[in-house]
């Protein structure tokens, strides 16, 4: 009768050296998780930046491969960290919250930030400034934004410029996407689309003399990367990736070849302000 409580006592010590033994595995697969992610990425070594397809010369797809002043930055940062950037294109209107649901990682989309985007995810440092452009369809009266009230206007829909549209009591006909704003001008169901000016300007040099620009005027705030709520440790990261290429040339590089001949406003400097940022390089032809 003595042999059952020894083997109990036996089986009980093996059964908590065994615990033991998978509790300390555990803790060490965690520490080991934490070192090889340490920005808490949906996939280790991998930025998934949720992005547009059609928003040239900021974000777009080209050839099979999203490209455009926003995400070339984005790869040139995430360089810095030895990080893959991969991207995957949405529509404007659910890019905040894929984001802060971790659909992606980062979003890069030219997003102007504002108080009540920031209710729905975090923002990096401040990369660009913007304008907020006013679209025609070829000879149109239009020529300033003073002009749209009573008028039938298009934005694209959780933009900056439905934000202004709105503030402006214009009761904006809303669109998932830029190609859907420009469908609009070219059918003539709309009399103006409130763009972003490099966006709207790319897409009336491209518009065969359909499309014009009446007018733009400066955005309040500038566009940054997002990130989900909480992640400080990418957001943080990408703050001194972006310094750093502030700092050897790339952004000015980028901005001279997306933006060319574009001025940049005296009180505007990107990132975190600590860094100078370098001066273009004179062309051949200068």
């Amino acid at each position: 009768m003595r042999i059952l409580p020894a083997l109990t006592r036996a089986a009980a010590v093996g059964a908590a050296a065994v615990l033991a033994a998978v509790t300390l595995t555990a803790c060490g697969s965690d520490s080991a998780g934490e070192a090889d992610n340490p920005y808490n990425l949906l996939q280790p070594g991998v930025l998934r930046a949720g992005t547009l397809t059609d928003a040239p010369p900021n974000v777009y797809l080209k050839d099979g491969k999203f490209t455009g002043f926003d995400n070339d930055l984005l790869v040139a940062a995430a360089d810095k960290l030895g990080l893959r950037v991969e991207f995957v294109g949405t529509d404007f209107s659910g890019l905040l919250a894929q984001v802060n649901n971790r659909k992606f990682d980062v979003g890069s989309s030219s997003i102007t930030i504002t108080e009540a985007r920031k209710k729905t995810v975090d923002f990096g440092n401040g990369y660009d400034f913007g304008y907020l452009g006013l679209n025609v369809p070829a000879g149109s009266t239009l020529s300033s934004f003073a002009e749209l009230p009573g008028k039938r206007v298009v934005v694209v829909q959780g933009t900056v410029q439905d934000d202004y549209a709105t503030t402006k009591g214009l009761d904006p006909v809303r669109v998932p996407d830029y190609n859907g704003a420009l469908n609009q001008l070219k059918a003539g169901t709309a009399d103006a689309w409130i763009s972003p000016a490099e966006i709207g300007e790319k897409t009336a040099a491209d518009s065969g003399g359909k499309i014009e620009v009446a007018a733009k005027e400066l955005s309040p705030a500038p566009t940054a990367y997002a990130v989900a709520k909480g992640n400080d440790a990418l957001r943080e990261a990408l703050n001194k990736a972006l310094d750093e290429v502030i700092a050897d040339g790339t952004w000015t590089r980028l901005s001279e070849q997306y933006y060319p001949g574009r001025a940049i406003p005296a009180d505007f400097t990107p990132g975190s302000g600590n860094v100078t940022v370098p001066s273009a390089a004179p062309s051949a032809a200068s």
